[in-house]
């Protein structure tokens, strides 16, 4: 039997395919894309899937035993059908069963914030500063805020599908009213979009993410240095509530808010606060595949 590792990216317009060599070697062999055409429905994308998938194997003279998917949204597992996907067209429909009949092999699903955290685990960041880890948990935080767990080398995704799903507990009311029908969730506190929104409230004005934190840094705009000092202090409590439940060895910061490097001081210096110990051992650290993480991971499914 063949060790190679085949992923798909399933996201909102394009599909890709990676085949990695081996788990022990995780060396890419191939890499193709192609568009999903969703506006043409469910089942044009899941042929679209399979059209790659041919392809690919055509290319590579081999065709797959099993295949792994990462993408948005998780799979239910009650009901084996996709939910909380931006790929609205995919939600409600039992895509892992369908993906099985139209392709022939065995199929797993994950979100793709776990897809994340499984390749950095396994390839990136994890692999070079502490390969033993036992327990890494990864953090999405971008235009959303999301999370994945990885233990022992493998994702958990619980009872319901929604291990890991940080960015939708509590942190503070100033978040204001979250899509998922709650208020003061994180996403709504620390994610892109949420930190532009609390410095319009306080200055009256509008900036990019990356404008703010430039003015924070120039020290030109008592506002801005307001914002990024918020950032960093709730990051610190959302961040501290991963450790005292956890205990992981690794904490992974991906997605644009990740890149702010006061995170990794400041924002560290609000974790040590906040966690319920005497020091702080866990490594809080960038990632390092960067937008390939997702593929990989889905191949190490």
């Amino acid at each position: 039997m063949s060790n190679k590792l085949w992923g798909l990216d399933l996201g909102g317009t394009k599909v890709e395919c990676v085949v990695l060599k081996s788990q022990e070697e995780p060396e890419v062999l191939i890499r193709e894309r192609l568009y999903t055409e969703k506006e043409n429905g469910y089942r044009h994308v899941l042929s679209r899937i399979h059209l790659l998938v041919n392809q690919v194997a055509e290319k590579i003279g081999e065709s797959p035993t099993k295949i792994g998917i990462g993408t948005p949204g998780t799979l239910d597992p009650l009901t084996q059908n996709l939910k909380n996907s931006n790929s609205v067209e995919l939600n409600g429909q039992p895509v892992k069963t369908d993906l099985e009949q139209l392709i022939g092999v065995p199929v797993s699903i994950a979100n793709d914030a776990n897809c994340f955290v499984l390749a950095e685990t396994h390839m990136g960041a994890v692999k070079n500063i502490k390969p033993n880890a036992e327990v890494v948990f990864g953090v999405i935080m971008g235009t959303g805020v999301g999370g994945g767990m990885v233990v022992n080398g493998k994702v958990i995704g619980g009872l319901q599908g929604i291990g890991g799903e940080w960015g939708h507990n509590f942190l503070d009311e100033s978040g204001g009213s979250c899509y998922c029908g709650q208020t003061g969730c994180v996403e709504t506190v620390i994610s892109g979009p949420g930190t532009e929104r609390y410095y319009e409230q306080v200055s009256g004005k509008k900036l990019k993410l990356k404008e703010i934190y430039q003015a924070y840094l120039n020290d030109t705009d008592e506002h801005a240095t307001a914002t990024i000092q918020r950032l960093c202090h709730f990051f610190g409590k959302g961040i501290a509530s991963i450790i005292n439940i956890l205990d992981p060895d690794v904490i992974l910061i991906g997605g644009g808010v990740g890149n702010i490097d006061v995170l990794y001081n400041e924002g560290i210096k609000q974790v040590e606060k906040y966690v319920f110990n005497n020091r702080l051992e866990t490594i809080i650290t960038k990632p390092k595949l960067g937008d390939s993480a997702g593929v990989f991971g889905a191949a190490f499914l």
